[in-house]
């Protein structure tokens, strides 16, 4: 049962969230639209629309997109409550932060307040600039999101090879996020060991000494893992190339999707 102990709820809030958004199989598993195409189609697809997204400097095609992420999400059988937590958690609420001082910026004044002497005066511009950042990074971000939600990890990691990317950076991608998640589930059950042992309350010199302890213990732990799964992985006959079970084959709904996405973004860049 979780306490009313801020720390206490900061850590666990934190632990739950990482191995959410880890563990996002079970979308990539449902039988949606965007889980029966190609790994690398999805990929190829869902860059052109970022590049389209990045480049453009028209609103209202950027509010398409976002429209038709949500749209597709919806026929992938996502739940949009959770997917839009995703989205809008990190990076467009940090983006709102950076893009906050453009809103004071030159142009016809929309609002003003007095905060400690100094006037803040809101733009028009200023307001339809941060507005067009904050969208355009979200809308970055949901396409990002729903390619990772909609296929699974090792698969996607594998459907990378198409644009050549070096073996050993595809296995160092791979065996951190599995890891990732190990060393969190692993941070967990030691602070409620910690807790078990010492209780909620602890002096500051003490609480250090568990702490800097427990760390260097975690880093220990680590090391030695990395040398017995390196031992495992050449037991297995592992010579520097990975090798994956699964293997990929389009199909017409592969060929239709690239069809049809290539001419939306034609006809889009026509339109502008």
């Amino acid at each position: 049962m979780i306490g009313n102990n801020f720390i206490e709820r900061s850590i666990t809030g934190i632990l739950a969230f990482l191995k959410d958004s880890m563990l996002s199989d079970g979308y990539a598993l449902q039988k949606g639209f965007l889980q029966s195409l190609d790994p690398r189609v999805k990929i190829i697809s869902f860059l052109l629309f970022i590049l389209q997204v990045l480049f453009t400097r028209n609103l209202p095609v950027i509010i398409f997109f976002y429209a038709f992420c949500l749209l597709l999400a919806g026929a992938s059988k996502i739940n949009l409550g959770f997917f839009l937590k995703r989205t809008w958690f990190f990076i467009p609420l940090f983006s709102l932060c950076i893009a906050l001082p453009a809103v004071f910026g030159p142009g016809e004044a929309l609002s003003s307040w007095q905060i400690l002497g100094i006037k803040l005066v809101a733009s028009r511009q200023g307001l339809a600039g941060a507005g067009f950042f904050i969208m355009r990074v979200a809308t970055c971000v949901s396409w990002a999101v729903l390619l990772n939600l909609t296929t699974q990890h090792f698969t996607l990691l594998k459907a990378l090879k198409v644009f050549k990317i070096p073996q050993v950076f595809i296995m160092i991608l791979g065996m951190s996020y599995r890891y990732i998640y190990f060393f969190t589930e692993m941070m967990q059950n030691i602070y409620i060991a910690i807790k078990s042992r010492v209780g909620i309350r602890v002096q500051y010199q003490e609480g250090q000494r568990i702490a800097s302890w427990n760390i260097a213990a975690l880093w220990n732990r680590s090391v030695g893992l990395n040398e017995e799964v390196y031992k495992a992985m050449l037991s297995r006959g592992y010579q520097g190339q990975a090798y994956a079970w699964q293997d990929f084959k389009i199909k017409a709904r592969d060929y239709a999707w690239i069809l049809a996405s290539g001419m939306m973004i034609w006809i889009i860049r026509f339109l502008n």
